[in-house]
Parts: C-alpha cells; sequence; structure tokens
C-alpha cells in the first residue's frame, strides 16, 4: 500500500514536470487504463502479492498522473483571452482577501460576479492594484466589500529565470487567471462601492482579519518587531524587512517566522495535550470517549481555527489536510505504520491541492516528519503518562520523577532536532543554496520560544483584541511581551551569525547527487545496530562537492535574465564573472538584486563577481544594485552614477566608465565606448546619455552591453569607433526604444543575435514594432525576455554559439505563451551561428 500511495504522489510530481498537458482523449485512455491496471490488481492479489504491488504502483501512478492532468486542464480552461489583454473592461465583485499595501497603492484579490463588457470572459479570480489617486488619496477597500469597477487586466506572466521564483505557477496555485490595475481617472466611470459588506463565510473571515490586523498593527506601533508577531498571528509577511529575513534564513529559522506546518503543528499539539490533561481528570469524561480521540479532535479543531485565522491560503489549507489525516487514522485506531500514515497524508495533500510537490513547504515538511519517524524507528515519541490510580508519593520522590523525564525529554528532543537538522541538508541546499551550520542551536534555542511562548502570547494578545475594547490593555501587554522575548531571540541570533563559518554557501547539486545525499541520511539515521552508520555521511560529499558545470577554457556565456521592465546580464568565463546592470526596484524592499541576481549567482555557485557595470541610475537598470552589493562580494564598480549615491555605499572601489578604457578582468577583456569624458561635465546631459557603453571580449567571442544610450549618443559613439563595435551579441539600447537602436548603430555592430530586455506588455511599448524590423532588416535574430524570459548565449573557444530560452528549453504546462511565441520558436531552429565577429 506505501508504495502505492508513493506512486500516486510522485505521478502528480512528473504531471508538474511537463511542457503541456495531455488532450481529453489521452486523459481518457489513461483514466481507462488505471481502471484496468486496478482491477488486474484485484486479481493478482491472490495469485502473486509481488505481483499485484507493481500492477497497482502503475494503478496509482495513472491515476495520481491522470487527475493532477485534469485539474490543471481545469484551472487553465478559466482564462484571459489575449485579446481583451489591456481593454477596459467594467467587472462587479467582491474584494476577496486582504489588501496589501503597495508603493503608490493598495493590492488586493478580487473575485469577479458579474462583466459587464458584452462578449467578454473574465477569469473568477483576479488580483488588482489600485494606484492612489493624487485629487482624492489613497483607496479605501476592505474584504468582503461587493464594488463595481473598471479595471484594465492582462494574462498572468512572470519573470522566469534559472534559480528564480515562479510566479505564474504560483498565481495558477492560488487560483489567480489574471492580474492588472483598476481604472480610477476624471472623465471615466468611477469605482463604487455597492455593498459594504458581503455576507459569505470567505469574505467574512477575511474582513474579521483586516480589522484585526488594523488593531494589531496599532497596538505593536514603533516595535522593532512587530510585523514578525502580527505573520504569526495572521501569516501576513508583507511588512519584514529584508535584512530580517536574511537573519532568518542564515540561522535557519525562516520557517518559524511565519504560520508555516510547524506553528500549526505545535499549536495543535499544545491544545491536544491540554484537552487531554483536563480530560484525563474526569472518570466520566473518559469513559465516554479515550484520551486518544479527544486528542485527535481538539488538535485538528485547534490546528482548523489557526489556519481559518491565517486566511486558509494554500500552505495552510495543505497543513490542515495533512493534521487531519493523521488525526482522523488517531481516532479511527487504525493499526497504520508511520510510513502508511505519512504517504496517506501526501497523498490527499496532493488530491487536495495537486501543485503541493512543487512547494518548498511541502517538502520540509514531509521530510521532518519522515525523519522525525526515522529516528524514533516508525513510531512517534511515547509519552510516560501518569495512571490516576497511582499511588502517592513523596514530594522528594516526585521531584527526582520530574526531573529524569525532564532530561528525557530534553535528550529525547535534542535527537529529533538534530535528525530534523542532518535530514533537510540537501533540500536546503537545492532550494536555498545555503546551509546553516549554527540551525541546530538557533533552533533549539527558537523552536521553544517561538512556539511555547512567542506564538501563544501573541495569539492570546489577538484574542483579546478581538473580544473587545475592554481587553485592550491586557491584549497590549501581551502583544508587547511576546515582541520583546522575540527581540531577545534576535539578538541572540544576531550574535550566532558573526561567527566564523556560521552559515555555508554552495552552488545547487545536481539531481543525482541530491539522490545519493538522501540515501546517506537514510542511512545515517538508520536505527542503533545498523552496520557503518557513520558511512551516510560520505554520502552527504557529492552534494558539496560537486562543482557546477562553468565555461572552458576560451569559452564565454552571456546570460541575460528576466528581470521584467529592466535590464541584468550575467558574463561568465573560466575566470571572471562580470555583471551589467541589476535590473529594476520594484518596492521599497524589493529588487531584482535581492530576487533574481542574487539566487542566480547562489545556484552557480559564484559568490565573487570581478566587476559590477552600472549603466546609469535610472532604477531599472540600478535598483538591485544595492542589494547586490550587500550580497556577494563585488571587487569593483564600473559607473556613471556619483561615488556618493546611497546605492553605492557598500561598493568598496568605484570607478567612473570613460569612452576609451580598457580593462582585463581574469581572461576577459572589457572596452568602453560611451560616454565621452565631457559629458560628465554637461550639467544638463541625461543619465540615459550618460549610460555606460561596455564591449566584452574574449577571444573571437564579443559582446557589445549598451545601457539607454540614445541615438545621439550612438552617433558620435560609431563615428569615434566604426568597425571596432562590431559584435556577435548586442543588447538593444533603452529596451528597444524608437528612441535609440538607430541604422548607424546597427549597420556598425552588424550583430548575429539581439537581445531584448522588455517587460511583458510594456507600458512603454517595448520593443518599438520599427525598431523590431529594423534589427530583422539587418538578419539579426532577435531574443526578447518577455516571449523567451533568461537567455544564455554559450561561446566556445571555436567561436561558435549555442543558445538556450528558458521559457522554451525549460517550458512548463502553466507559462503564458504570448502572441509573438511562434515567431520566437522558429529562431530555435539554428541556434548554432557562424563564428563571433572579429
Amino acid at each position: 500500500m506505501v508504495w502505492a500511495l508513493i506512486a500516486f504522489v510522485g505521478a502528480v510530481g512528473c504531471l508538474q514536470q511537463a511542457a503541456s498537458l495531455p488532450s481529453g482523449q489521452a486523459m481518457a485512455a489513461i483514466a481507462a487504463a488505471a481502471l484496468a491496471a486496478s482491477g488486474t490488481a484485484f486479481v493478482l492479489h491472490r495469485v502473486s502479492s509481488s505481483a499485484a504491488v507493481i500492477v497497482a504502483c502503475a494503478a496509482a501512478a495513472l491515476s495520481g498522473y491522470d487527475y493532477a492532468a485534469w485539474r490543471a486542464a481545469h484551472c487553465l480552461a478559466d482564462e484571459l483571452r489575449f485579446a481583451d489583454e489591456g481593454r477596459e473592461i467594467e467587472v462587479t465583485g467582491i474584494v476577496a482577501g486582504l489588501p496589501s499595501a503597495i508603493e503608490r497603492g493598495v493590492r488586493f484579490p478580487f473575485e469577479v460576479e458579474a462583466v459587464e463588457s458584452a462578449q467578454v470572459h473574465v477569469p473568477q479570480l483576479i488580483a488588482l492594484a489600485w494606484y492612489d489617486n493624487p485629487g482624492k488619496g489613497a483607496p479605501e477597500v476592505r474584504p468582503a466589500q461587493r464594488w463595481r469597477m473598471t479595471v484594465k487586466l492582462r494574462r498572468p506572466h512572470g519573470t522566469f529565470n534559472p534559480a528564480g521564483f515562479d510566479s505564474e505557477l504560483w498565481m495558477l496555485e492560488q487560483g489567480v487567471r489574471a492580474t492588472g490595475y483598476v481604472r480610477d481617472r476624471p472623465g471615466r466611470p468611477q469605482p463604487q462601492c455597492l455593498q459594504q459588506l458581503v455576507l459569505r463565510f470567505n469574505p467574512l473571515i477575511d474582513r474579521a482579519r483586516d480589522a484585526l490586523r488594523g488593531r494589531l498593527q496599532h497596538l505593536l506601533s514603533g516595535r522593532r518587531y512587530g510585523p514578525v508577531i502580527i505573520a504569526l498571528v495572521m501569516g501576513d509577511q508583507g511588512s519584514i524587512v529584508q535584512s530580517d529575513w536574511t537573519l532568518f534564513n542564515r540561522t535557519g529559522i525562516s520557517h518559524l517566522v511565519s504560520i508555516s506546518g510547524l506553528h500549526i503543528t505545535m499549536i495543535a499539539a499544545l491544545v491536544a495535550l491540554v484537552a487531554g490533561a483536563l480530560w484525563r481528570r474526569s472518570m466520566r469524561l473518559l469513559a465516554f470517549a479515550p484520551v486518544q480521540s479527544v486528542r485527535a479532535c481538539a488538535g485538528a479543531a485547534a490546528a482548523l481555527g489557526y489556519c481559518l485565522l491565517a486566511g486558509w491560503g494554500v500552505p495552510a489549507q495543505r497543513t490542515f489536510v495533512m493534521l487531519a489525516t493523521v488525526a482522523l487514522a488517531l481516532l479511527l485506531r487504525w493499526q497504520l505504520s508511520a510510513a502508511t500514515i505519512l504517504a496517506s497524508a501526501a497523498v490527499v495533500v496532493c488530491l487536495w491541492d495537486p501543485w503541493a510537490v512543487t512547494a518548498t513547504g511541502f517538502w520540509l515538511s514531509f521530510g521532518a516528519v519522515a525523519s522525525i519517524f526515522l529516528v524514533c524507528h516508525g513510531r512517534l515519541p511515547e509519552e510516560s503518562v501518569e495512571r490516576t490510580h497511582a499511588s502517592p508519593r513523596s514530594p522528594r520522590v516526585r521531584l527526582h520523577a520530574w526531573r529524569s523525564h525532564a532530561a528525557s525529554a530534553v535528550r529525547e528532543a535534542s535527537r529529533i532536532q538534530a535528525a530534523v537538522t542532518i535530514a533537510l541538508v540537501p533540500l536546503t541546499l537545492v532550494l536555498f543554496q545555503q546551509v546553516s551550520l549554527i540551525s541546530p542551536i538557533a533552533n533549539a534555542i527558537a523552536i521553544p520560544l517561538v512556539s511555547y511562548l512567542v506564538t501563544p502570547l501573541a495569539l492570546l494578545g489577538a484574542l483579546a483584541c478581538a473580544l473587545g475594547d475592554w481587553l485592550l490593555p491586557l491584549a497590549k501587554v501581551t502583544l508587547q511581551l511576546s515582541e520583546t522575548l522575540f527581540a531577545l531571540l534576535a539578538g541572540i541570533l544576531n550574535w550566532l551569525v558573526q561567527l566564523p563559518y556560521a552559515w555555508m554557501g554552495s552552488a545547487a547539486p545536481p539531481p543525482w547527487a541530491v539522490a545519493v545525499a538522501v540515501g546517506g541520511i537514510v542511512w545515517l539515521l538508520a536505527p542503533a545496530g545498523w552496520p557503518l552508520r557513520w558511512a551516510g555521511i560520505a554520502w552527504l560529499l557529492p552534494a558539496f562537492a560537486m562543482p557546477p558545470e562553468r565555461p572552458q577554457a576560451g569559452g564565454l556565456w552571456l546570460t541575460a535574465l528576466d528581470v521584467g521592465q529592466g535590464m541584468a546580464l550575467i558574463l561568465e568565463s573560466a575566470e571572471a564573472t562580470v555583471v551589467f546592470d541589476t535590473g529594476p526596484k520594484v518596492a521599497e524592499d524589493a529588487d531584482a538584486g535581492a530576487r533574481v541576481i542574487v539566487p542566480y549567482l547562489r545556484a552557480r555557485g559564484i559568490d565573487r563577481v570581478q566587476v559590477l557595470v552600472v549603466s546609469h541610475l535610472d532604477s531599472d537598470h540600478s535598483g538591485g544594485a544595492r542589494s547586490l552589493l550587500e550580497s556577494i562580494a563585488v571587487d569593483r564598480v564600473l559607473t556613471s552614477i556619483d561615488p556618493g549615491e546611497a546605492l553605492l555605499q557598500a561598493a568598496h572601489a568605484v570607478q567612473r566608465c570613460e569612452a576609451g578604457q580598457h580593462a582585463e578582468v581574469g581572461d576577459l577583456r572589457l572596452r568602453v565606448f560611451s560616454p565621452a569624458a565631457e559629458l560628465y561635465d554637461r550639467p544638463r546631459a541625461t543619465t540615459n546619455q550618460k549610460s555606460c557603453v561596455v564591449m566584452a571580449q574574449l577571444g573571437a567571442a564579443r559582446v557589445l552591453l549598451t545601457g539607454d544610450i540614445p541615438a545621439r549618443e550612438e552617433a558620435a559613439m560609431v563615428g569615434a569607433f566604426g568597425a571596432a563595435l562590431q559584435a556577435a551579441v548586442m543588447v538593444a539600447p533603452h529596451h528597444g526604444s524608437k528612441t535609440s537602436s538607430s541604422e548607424a548603430l546597427i549597420s556598425a555592430v552588424a550583430p548575429h543575435w539581439v537581445s531584448i530586455q522588455a517587460g511583458y506588455r510594456s507600458r512603454f511599448g517595448h520593443p518599438h514594432p520599427q525598431v523590431v524590423e529594423r534589427y530583422e532588416q539587418h538578419g539579426a535574430r532577435i531574443v526578447r525576455s518577455d516571449f523567451s524570459g533568461a537567455a544564455r548565449w554559450r561561446f566556445d573557444a571555436s567561436g561558435s554559439v549555442t543558445l538556450e530560452e528558458w521559457r522554451l528549453d525549460h517550458s512548463r504546462y502553466w507559462l503564458n505563451q504570448p502572441a509573438g511565441w511562434v515567431n520566437s520558436a522558429s529562431r530555435r531552429l539554428d541556434q548554432t551561428g557562424p563564428e563571433a565577429g572579429p
């Protein structure tokens, strides 16, 4: 049975790796095959148990794959047509979740009830942004309100990079099938609130959470870790600053700073223990129901309540389903092994949410529980319960028994914590490219403090807030005590993270190394008496020791990262790494440096950048510089930005870029073509005019990096350098704007490929159709980040080039396929170009 359950979960995971979904006829055929295999397994069970198990596994795998495909097809069918993107559409619906503050406005989920525009289908759940109107101020949006408003929508589309967050998958899992913004301008139909409170269960829960969040923010105003306490109470992490997340990640406690599976489980366990202790005191209650059943029901009820407080999001739903499955097994007194219970819970979670297998929390949660079962030899740690009819003992004997029990509990907890920490090493290495060496110590302090003091106090304060104003003094005391305890923990963590070798970064290991490491973990945590258990440590070595793939000697890799409306490129050779521009800053505490560039570099095993070029000050090019400089060692910065700018404060050496400069960076040669030195003396020169233009060359491979240089400066550069500008790959200036990419520049460069980095449905109209046509007339092959996602050119020592486009070569069935997809795909037919330039 266990193997069949595992096969079901594995097949669901396989479907999530598919580039396309099977057709309706194929799904029907798979369902028929699964049914036939199930019948065959039932017949074989009487003849050969081993054959029956094999056929049952096949039936389960077919069922899992087919079920996941059916759910995916059903969700994808609720889509916005390409033709309806960017249209003004009048909709009526309900605010379906907590609004979150964004720069210059608010963002919220919206459940569509009616569409006033004719012949337009709008998905049921959309995500909207409502920006501040200078004449009206910030919009007042609350959950459970019914609105009529005019919106502009687009299909779900996010950046797609190696080692990056897949926002399109996240939106699919949440049920969000379109995003957009509210049209609120004079002379147009104005948004209208039709009903202040819609009496429906989910909106009412969100309305109550919104009111509670407002009170919590008021009571915790000015407290350093107030946002963390709010996150612990209701899962709203939007106000936690990036520096805190860095601390939590490096100490290995980030799972504690949100309503995670661990928190819900801890609260459920705490309520179950209290309920069991109270129940055991009454003989009448014991006669009515055993303590184990009461604990199962109380724990499940507590988990449900906490999940509702968290907003009943998908991760909370997964955790509740898992706990409910375990509680049901205990309640019905099923004599099941730990492996069967765990596998059954995984199947139920996949039935509830087939995309759960793509979530970090799924593997961390099940990996942690599996390691606990393994170290406890297939059972949960037993609790020594004093019988009600035990004979009285002297205080000294009771004190000795209590000390003995406490010491035993500490030893057991330490053993389990060590097992969980070791078991999660491969997963944290794959998912985060770092391992916290102080995590066992940090978690040994943080888990009991956060789970049994900070969180219960925070929940008690929240309960006092919810019961009325007369309890606000109590709420303030408990909430601020909770925050004070967490501040004490943060102080300890800050001290720990300063220790030498507190954490270790490493490149993402290959899949086979992860499989070997998992085998080593199982061997290492095997029961006492297992031969050579210590040998399991050796199985972990490939995950740490395998070097990432790097360019060979004489080779050059250019990766144009997908950062939306912005620019960010990585140059890698055998001896050097150069970063050109750092993408946009999307919010005060969010930018492409932290979200895209740093995760990419860490996944590649790059912990030092020799040169960072920030072409100019515009935020879509320099927005991620500060995060990059604070996270990765950078030897030198080459830029047109004044060294006194705040974003360069963490830089050690800043040099102004000027035309004519040369630099040897390892085996890579950099040459600056613009701006001319005299441009810095012109007070009215724009940041675009001062964009650094750099040629990177290694052997025959030549790449021209252009920033936002305008046509006038292009002409001056062509006049000064002429044929020296020739390159195999050229980055289109200013994202393909019509004010750049002049005929003279394209003729001088004569590129074989042109990289255009622009956002999907860019509000600036990038790239301009005339510019695209101009490049195509010169025979250049255009690679657009909004169509291809990240793109990587690999030049080898012989001068040949291969191109890898992430949306094409690593496609998944949920990825948005823009209307120009076919044209982009046709350019893949010839991926090997001629030798690269002179």
